[in-house]
């Protein structure tokens, strides 16, 4: 049996916070995280896996980056907010329960505030949380490396891409092997 801190793709869900368009100009690496977050999608896609989106007060700031938005299916529900944590958004929480969901692999921004609030609450509902860190950004990295920081000591679980993805196959031999691979070359 596989140890418990890794992901299984019987109980894993990916959630994407906020990476939206008015943040482009004020995240330094904004391009690079919405590639990764679409990287992040694609492959939760791949392998069957639910993903869920939030947007933080679009009327104001926008909706969903492009490259994100270009690889969802066409009326993906997004779940519409205006508290910081996704938690407060109608039905994020009671969706994850619905499909079942143990543990939420999570990227987005910013990570001290939308990130930060969404882990804690979702620790606070029981759920496993996977930490994408190279898939999270703030406008500062001081704040970025400290919400790091206070989500890890909080119980959250570091990852990556990668290693999200990995274990979610666990074997070369996994079918979706080759279209995971070529994803993340």
């Amino acid at each position: 049996m596989p140890h418990s801190d890794l992901l299984d793709p019987q109980k894993a869900a990916l959630a994407v916070i906020d990476v939206q368009e008015s943040f482009r100009k004020a995240i330094p690496d904004f391009e690079t995280i919405a590639v990764r977050a679409s990287v992040a999608v694609q492959g939760f896609q791949i392998l069957g896996l639910p993903v869920l989106v939030t947007e933080q007060y679009p009327k104001g700031l926008g909706h969903t980056a492009e490259e994100i938005r270009r690889v969802l299916p066409y009326n993906f529900e997004v779940y519409e907010k205006t508290a910081f944590s996704s938690c407060g958004a109608s039905q994020f929480v009671e969706k994850l329960r619905e499909l079942g969901v143990e543990q939420v692999a999570v990227c987005g921004i910013e990570t001290h505030v939308c990130v930060n609030q969404t882990v804690h609450d979702l620790l606070d509902h029981g759920f496993q949380v996977h930490i994408l860190s190279d898939c999270v950004s703030s406008r500062f990295e001081y704040n970025r490396l400290i919400g790091l920081e206070k989500m890890r000591r909080s119980g959250a679980i570091s990852s990556s891409i990668e290693m999200a993805f990995f274990e979610l196959m666990r074997d070369a031999r996994h079918e979706q092997f080759k279209a995971m691979q070529a994803l993340i070359k």
